[in-house]
C-alpha cells in the first residue's frame, strides 16, 4: 500500500511539472515533452512514474505518443469527451433529450458570439451553404448542415464550445442511427429545418440576436419531434 501510495504520488508529480512548463510557456501545442529518461532523472521518480504520467496524459488528450518519436502535446480533447459522453450514454446516465438540451444551448451561445465575430468570409460560406441546401442531393443536404453548424461553431471564437459541440455531434451520430436522413428525408420537416437555417444565417447577417433564439428554437423544435415520433433511430 505504501508502494503504491508513493507510486501515486510520484506520478503526480510528473503530471503537475509538465502542467508547470506549459504554464510559464516552455511546453505549447506541437511542443515535444522531455525523454522518459530525462523526467525521471530531473525530478527524481522512476520510469514506471513517467510512464504512468504519459499514459493518463495519452487517455486525457493532452499528448500523443509516437512509437520511436517521443511524445507531443496535443491538446486533442474532443476525443477524450466523445468517449467519456458514450460510456455515460450507455450505464443510462444520460439520454438524448438531455443531450438535445446541452446542444441548444451551446448552439445557441455559439450563434450569439458568431453574430460578433464572424468574418465576411465565413458569412459567405454560410450564404453559399444555404444555396446549395435548396438544390443538393438528401446525401449532400447532410454534410452541408453539419458543416453549417460547424462553420457557425468555428465563428464563435469560443474553442470550448466547439470542442462539446464537435464531440456531441459525434456522440449523436455514434447513437442514432441516419438522425439527419431521417429529418430530411419527409418533406414537411425537411422545409422546417430549411426555415430554421434560413433564419440562423439571416440572423448573424442582420446582428438580430432577438432572431437567434427564434432560429435555435424552431431548429430543436423540429429534430426533437422527429426523434419522439421515431424511437426506431436509437442504437438499443
Amino acid at each position: 500500500m505504501e508502494e503504491q501510495e508513493l507510486q501515486k504520488k510520484s506520478y503526480t508529480k510528473v503530471i503537475d511539472y509538465i502542467k508547470n512548463q506549459i504554464r510559464v510557456g516552455e511546453l505549447s501545442i506541437g511542443g515535444k515533452l522531455p525523454a522518459e529518461r530525462e523526467l525521471s532523472e530531473m525530478l527524481g521518480v522512476s520510469r514506471n512514474s513517467v510512464r504512468e504520467a504519459i499514459r493518463t496524459l495519452d487517455n486525457m488528450g493532452v499528448i500523443s505518443s509516437q512509437h520511436g518519436a517521443g511524445n507531443y502535446l496535443t491538446g486533442n480533447f474532443e476525443s477524450n469527451m466523445v468517449e467519456a459522453l458514450s460510456m455515460m450514454f450507455l450505464l443510462n446516465q444520460t439520454d438524448y433529450m438531455q443531450i438535445s438540451q446541452l446542444r441548444r444551448g451551446l448552439e445557441l451561445q455559439a450563434l450569439i458570439l458568431a453574430i460578433d465575430n464572424i468574418t465576411q468570409k465565413e458569412i459567405n460560406t454560410l450564404e453559399n451553404i444555404i444555396l446549395q441546401l435548396e438544390h443538393e442531393t438528401e446525401e449532400n443536404n447532410v454534410i452541408l448542415d453539419k458543416k453549417l453548424h460547424y462553420t457557425i461553431a468555428i465563428a464563435s471564437r469560443n474553442n470550448l464550445i466547439f470542442n462539446i459541440l464537435q464531440a456531441l455531434s459525434e456522440l449523436i451520430d455514434q447513437f442514432i442511427v441516419d438522425l439527419r436522413r431521417e429529418i430530411l428525408s419527409t418533406e414537411d420537416s425537411k422545409m422546417q429545418l430549411m426555415e430554421a437555417h434560413t433564419d440562423i444565417v439571416r440572423c448573424i447577417i442582420n446582428k438580430d440576436k432577438n432572431l437567434a433564439y427564434e432560429a435555435i428554437n424552431k431548429h430543436f423544435g423540429t429534430i426533437d419531434e422527429k426523434l419522439l415520433k421515431n424511437e426506431h433511430l436509437f442504437i438499443k
